[in-house]
């Protein structure tokens, strides 16, 4: 009996040190998922410096209130039971496997207020250390004539600082300002670009003053190729082109729409935006852009005779359109020329309409009224196109203008000199478009240029003079075993006597089929690009006809085309802007 009464009172004392074991376990697991709970804001104090668990409190009398009851002073008052579990819980060592050695001096949730209160404080001074240090204390105007004094490549990396310079670089008052500054640089926008087969619809820019190359990405060109494109102000004007219908961004001419919509690119804001779609779908058309007065006319006319001839002008003498500064012989001549006709042969004639613009409204936010004229090109079915059309800025519409004759042949080159829109043709034709008065005027020259058949002439207008390259056979002068040699010489027409003039000769060779040649104020700059040896070269040329001699000079020794099809010597196209 007496034994099994000892071990009934064992048995009782280890279930009640068992039941003790489960309750202090229990208080102390709460104990740790609050203090893992609060964890965090302890790390961040520790590293900030700021000790919140052995922080003194001082109370009226002085003193350290650690010892005290804080939390019964706040509405706690089961703060005495959690800290005697607290205290038998450092026993468990083994079962809790974590030792705390610290002391909690503040009770549940002031230590929260407290580093919230503080953290603000920081955060304030941080962020007041770090506005001090990006700006500029300097004020706007003074920021804006700094800015807009920076070549385009240091701006582009200086609207990256902060939101401020981005929206200051970017109103229409800083770019007018840029675009009247006297800091500008040339710079070569080169698209068309082919990669493997595919348009990659990248635009390599070159920044002459530098020789420095930059790629732009441009996914809306992609798959997009034989367009045309034309520069105006801070604007590229992308108008027409061709996309493959079954291999989308392919150079495929087998399966292709031809597209009739117009893009303009913006380098200084890197935006695009579009513009007005033409009436007639075009793929590689011959452009023409001018300024214009503010009251200026849109002349639309309808004509349907194909057997219309040009006015007759004297050949290797004065023509008629400058001879008569009013132009009165010129239109007499060119109502007759109707008048002769009669009206039952012209059925669907209709007046010229004239469409009138406020003035007010050409200056509006600073940008200047100009005009865009596509002629030729190739239509939805690849057949010649002989019509045209003009886009103005104002109304943002095109108008059909008068068509080519069939006679005068397909345009190759194009060019606006003197508000004188002028085209020539394969078959060495010249004509002008009147923009003011909205008609062509045929223009006979004493004697057109020599030229290589397979090398279409290009027009080019620079400081108010027409000038034209084209490729002819260079004699061996005399010399026996010399073999002749074909050379690219520059002509200049003379606008008042009508006869052409060798001013220069290209330095290179010309191996490209399909050259560029571009005109920016006194500078004429041309590109081509050919395969040899299994690799695509391109070579960069630039000629300033302000120059007596008109020396041609290198631009550009790093080539880029290494990398591109042989295709893009044939989609190459290329626009020259002072920015």
């Amino acid at each position: 009996m007496f034994s099994e009464s000892v071990s009934e009172e064992a048995l009782r004392q280890d279930f009640e040190t068992l039941t003790v074991s489960k309750r202090l376990v229990r208080s102390v697991s709460q104990k740790l998922r609050k203090k893992n709970h609060r964890g965090e804001g302890g790390e961040e104090d520790k590293v900030r410096g700021v000790s919140l668990k052995c922080l003194t409190l001082y109370g009226r009398g002085g003193g350290c209130k650690v010892g005290a009851d804080t939390g019964e002073e706040l509405g706690d008052p089961s703060y005495r039971r959690r800290s005697s579990a607290s205290e038998e819980g450092k026993v468990y060592k083994s079962i809790c496997g974590i030792e705390d050695n610290n002391f909690d001096c503040f009770s549940y949730g002031v230590r929260e207020k407290f580093w919230k209160k503080n953290n603000r404080k920081d955060l304030d001074l941080e962020e007041s250390v770090r506005n001090s240090r990006m700006h500029i204390f300097l004020p706007d105007d003074i920021l804006e004539m700094c800015l807009v004094r920076l070549p385009l490549t240091s701006l582009m990396n200086a609207r990256l600082v902060c939101k401020k310079w981005r929206h200051l670089t970017t109103t229409p008052r800083f770019l007018q300002m840029r675009r009247e500054g006297s800091c500008q640089k040339p710079w070569l926008f080169l698209f068309g670009a082919v990669k493997d087969g595919y348009c990659s619809g990248e635009i390599h820019a070159l920044d002459v003053s530098q020789d420095q190359w930059h790629r732009i990405c441009a996914d809306i060109l992609r798959g997009r190729f034989m367009f045309s494109v034309a520069s105006m102000q801070d604007d590229i004007y992308i108008v027409g082109g061709c996309s493959s219908l079954t291999n989308f961004g392919r150079v495929d001419r087998s399966s292709f729409k031809t597209h009739k919509g117009v893009l303009v690119f913006s380098p200084l804001t890197k935006s695009w935006r579009k513009a007005s779609s033409m009436k007639f779908a075009r793929s590689m058309p011959i452009l023409g852009i001018s300024e214009v007065c503010s009251d200026f006319s849109v002349i639309q006319s309808h004509q349907n005779r194909h057997d219309r001839q040009f006015p007759r002008s004297r050949v290797g003498g004065v023509s008629d359109v400058y001879e008569d500064p009013h132009r009165l012989s010129l239109r007499r001549q060119y109502r007759n020329a109707f008048d002769e006709n009669g009206p039952s042969l012209l059925p669907n004639r209709r007046s010229y309409k004239f469409i009138r613009q406020r003035s007010e409204q050409a200056n509006m936010k600073g940008c200047k009224r100009f005009v865009l004229i596509a002629v030729g090109g190739l239509g939805s079915w690849d057949e010649p196109l002989n019509s045209g059309e003009i886009y103005d800025s104002l109304s943002n519409k095109w108008t059909e203008i008068q068509k080519l004759p069939i006679d005068f042949g397909v345009v190759c080159a194009g060019v606006v000199c003197n508000g004188m829109f002028y085209v020539c043709s394969e078959n060495d034709k010249l004509a002008g478009y009147d923009i003011e008065r909205g008609f062509w005027i045929g223009i006979q020259t004493s004697a057109f240029p020599p030229h290589v058949h397979e090398y279409y002439p290009k027009l080019v207008s620079c400081n108010g003079s027409l000038f034209l390259l084209s490729v002819s056979w260079c004699e061996g002068d005399g010399q026996i075993g010399r073999r002749n040699k074909a050379v690219r010489k520059l002509w200049e027409l003379d606008l008042m006597y009508l006869t052409w003039t060798e001013v220069s000769v290209h330095p290179d060779a010309p191996m490209d089929w399909n050259p560029v040649f571009v005109a920016d104020r006194n500078l004429i700059f041309g590109v081509e690009m050919f395969k040899i040896f299994g690799q695509v070269l391109d070579f960069f040329t630039v000629c300033d006809v302000s120059d007596v001699e008109m020396n041609w000079s290198h631009i550009s020794r790093n080539h880029m085309a290494h990398e591109l099809d042989a295709s893009s010597c044939m989609t190459k196209t290329m626009a020259v802007l002072h920015l």
